[in-house]
């Protein structure tokens, strides 16, 4: 008898003896915890999967955010996934912008309505125009230039061409192609096709930042060195050579903070579990066999780090 797909999944996402590593690593009270201050009035929020919230001067800059979360099974189903408004006016007091990396579901599905919502400005691909223009909003949506600079409030932003991990068994990148539907009750879960792919450089208030959302890049497209943060995506890292020794030696960042390892088929407010084979110990070591300067942190989700004395737990690895 075979057995579905959802319940063989959400099978290998259940507890055991590798997440119960990445739990202990994420929370290990036995590592020393640090202060790494963001520039004054600077505002840095991890919101799970590989969202962030930045706020500066007034102005909030969300990056990939992802707040409905269905579960696995209706992400899986044929039905279309729909935004909660009740869970994005909970996390979510406002918004002025929003730049996406690429358009898969657990990128993008909050974002026309958070558009919506708060009047925020979209930008990313071509995939994430089409999307916003079958929700109405084709006017807030801003298709970007790859290299250009832009100024959206007080953050300088450059979007950078680069691609998805091939997480299928290192075969290939999970719904491919352009987000093309023609109306809302086809978006169901693999309608939410990634599109273009960017990393994302991010410069305010004197400090540069780097997200990176899926463990994949270009080498020749990625120019921009020494950054200050590098927001760097981990899930399926295991199938793209060499990819924490690769992009670690281009950026050059001074702290790492890693993202995309938690399971986002779980309610935001539930407690955290982790994606299928994450290995988060791991991730720490790797980083420490390319160069020891390198810091890595963690933020826990829905906490800001680094303001007004606040202070970001982190992961340290020891020698």
């Amino acid at each position: 008898m075979s057995i579905p797909l959802a319940s063989a999944i959400q099978a290998l996402l259940a507890p055991g003896a590798r997440h119960r590593n990445d739990a202990s690593t994420f929370s290990d009270s036995r590592i020393e915890r640090h202060a790494e201050p963001l520039p004054t009035g600077l505002e840095l929020e991890w919101l799970g999967t590989a969202g962030f919230r930045f706020s500066y001067e007034g102005f909030d800059l969300f990056v990939d955010p992802y707040f409905t979360r269905p579960s696995l099974l209706r992400t899986l189903g044929r039905g279309p996934l729909d935004a909660s408004e009740r869970l994005v006016t909970r996390h979510v007091a406002k918004a002025d912008a929003v730049v996406v990396g690429h358009t898969h579901f657990d990128h993008v599905l909050d974002v026309p309505l958070m558009s919506r919502m708060y009047g925020a400005s979209v930008y990313g691909s071509s995939s994430l125009a089409n999307l916003m223009r079958l929700h109405g909003l084709g006017d807030r949506a801003v298709e970007v230039v790859p290299g250009r600079v832009l100024a959206i409030g007080p953050f300088e932003v450059t979007f950078v061409e680069s691609v998805h991990a091939k997480l299928l068994a290192g075969l290939r990148v999970p719904f491919e192609g352009e987000l093309s539907c023609d109306h809302l009750d086809d978006l169901r879960g693999s309608a939410y096709r990634c599109g273009r792919v960017f990393g994302i450089h991010i410069a305010v208030a004197g400090a540069t930042f780097y997200h990176q959302g899926s463990a994949n890049f270009l080498d020749d497209r990625l120019l921009h060195r020494n950054v200050d943060y590098f927001l760097c995506g981990i899930a399926g890292r295991g199938f793209t050579p060499r990819y924490v020794e690769r992009i670690l030696r281009r950026l050059s960042p001074k702290i790492v903070i890693p993202h995309h390892f938690d399971d986002f088929f779980r309610p935001l407010d539930a407690e955290m579990g982790f994606s299928l084979n994450v290995n988060l110990g791991g991730f720490v070591e790797e980083v420490q066999r390319v160069s020891a300067d390198f810091r890595v942190r963690t933020l826990p989700i829905r906490a800001t780090g680094g303001v007004h004395g606040v202070r970001p737990p982190s992961v340290e690895a020891t020698s």
